[in-house]
């Protein structure tokens, strides 16, 4: 079952002929229209006209995450304001979110390749899609929102939180196809099993996962414990978010929707490719972004690809599960936190030092994050109401900042150890 099947089946050389065009056709418009990319264009000595192949595209630059924050907000975009229709936007390690923007054509573009990925994963238009994600600047909401009309399904757009509910929802409007992060997923089953709901009783027939790192144990108790047939998919805001790349019912990897992105597994520590089926850094370049085209973004995310034929029938190469990632970067349900975001927050608030540590863990399948902090001596020895108000100070300040809810605990002075690298300020105890 194909959402475009003269796209998604189409012959590899023909392909990459029509990615060769599209690339051409956006360095060209990057350069016109994007100052930043003109200066790096023009410091590597760059014409477009000289990328006459898909593998010089190694002779382009990186873009990088510092690279989008510095021209935060709009420095990037390839067409004026008033082009664009769409503002999203995704957490950044300085507060700064980095923000994207999608033209009317984008968007139009971006529902297509997320009903590709539905449909890949068994969604038709007689399903009612329930979608568990955060709607607002999150794209993940949104992406599968405009995928789903797209093909013609019922949506409901219950949004994340409210499990209860969800579970009250999914029995009366008879969902059969399920949206959010697989521990979310499996959270809603726990939540079923205390309700006492039968599980058989419900019309659940798919469910799309995404937004963390997930393992196949994991997909086989979804799988069970819901009765569906669950997929993976992978989007990354600054790219465009769901849709870049989902499974099919094979359940073998992620099909890259190659005809509006080239993607790239590099070495992360020299960034020259790696060997073909190695793991490397995915490295990604938009082919048909209108208002903001990205140019060999480094996604800091571990993969590799899998170029062999699928049973499906689709020919787009594969990416395997995100396996973890580069730089310091956690995901805590769904929401991308930076261990750097933290220190900025503390230095603010007095009573506290900047000496601090995440525990990440997992309490009835959902993400709990706790943060040990230093605070003052003379605060923890007898000051308890000020201590209680210092707690949730700091609470409320990462959960507006941040978008995620922390458990704060504070601890004496020094008795933290002090590491250089931010890896080492997390402790993720989670299994995936």
């Amino acid at each position: 079952m194909y959402w475009e099947r003269d796209y998604e089946c189409m012959d590899r050389e023909e392909l990459e002929i029509l990615q060769l065009e599209r690339l051409q056709s956006t360095l060209n418009r990057v350069r016109k229209n994007v100052p930043f990319y003109r200066s790096r264009f023009d410091e590597l000595d760059l014409d477009p006209e000289d990328i006459r192949s898909l593998d010089d595209l190694r002779r382009l630059p990186f873009t990088t995450k510092d690279d989008l924050r510095a021209n935060y907000p709009y420095g990037l975009f390839a067409v004026p304001l008033r082009e664009v229709v769409r503002l999203q936007a995704s957490s950044g390690t300085t507060g700064k979110p980095t923000v994207v923007g999608y033209s009317k054509n984008d968007i139009r573009r971006w529902s297509n390749l997320v009903a590709r990925i539905l449909v890949a994963g068994g969604v038709t238009k007689d399903d009612l899609v329930q979608i568990a994600f955060g709607y607002g600047l999150f794209t993940g909401g949104f992406g599968f929102h405009y995928g789903a009309e797209a093909i013609g399904a019922s949506v409901i757009p219950v949004s994340s939180g409210g499990t209860r509910r969800q579970v009250f929802i999914m029995q009366d409007y008879r969902t059969t196809a399920l949206v959010c992060t697989p521990s979310y997923a499996l959270y809603l089953a726990d939540t079923m099993e205390e309700m006492g709901i039968n599980i058989n009783s419900l019309s659940l027939r798919y469910g799309l996962f995404g937004g963390e790192t997930w393992s196949e144990a994991m997909r086989s108790e979804i799988q069970d414990r819901l009765k569906i047939l669950a997929t993976d998919n992978y989007g990354i805001s600054e790219v465009m978010g769901p849709g870049i790349a989902g499974e099919c019912q094979e359940q073998n990897g992620l099909h890259i929707n190659e005809d509006h992105f080239l993607a790239e597994i590099i070495d992360p520590e020299t960034g020259q490719p790696v060997e073909p089926g190695q793991t490397g850094e995915l490295v990604l370049t938009t082919l048909t972004k209108e208002a903001f085209p990205i140019i060999r973004f480094r996604t800091g995310d571990l993969t590799r690809l899998i170029t062999a034929p699928c049973p499906c029938g689709r020919t787009f190469y594969r990416l395997s599960k995100i396996l973890g990632r580069t730089d310091d970067m956690i995901i805590i349900r769904g929401v991308n936190v930076f261990p750097s975001q933290i220190e900025p927050i503390l230095l603010e608030i007095e009573g506290t030092k900047p000496h601090y540590q995440i525990v990440v863990d997992r309490e009835e399948h959902l993400d709990r994050a706790t943060l040990l902090v230093e605070a003052n001596e003379a605060l923890l020895s007898d000051k308890m109401r000020e201590t209680q108000e210092l707690v949730s100070r700091i609470k409320k300040r990462l959960a507006s900042e941040l978008g995620v809810t922390f458990e704060v605990k504070l601890v004496e002075p020094k008795s933290l150890k002090r590491v250089k690298d931010k890896k080492r300020l997390v402790i993720d105890k989670r299994s995936f």
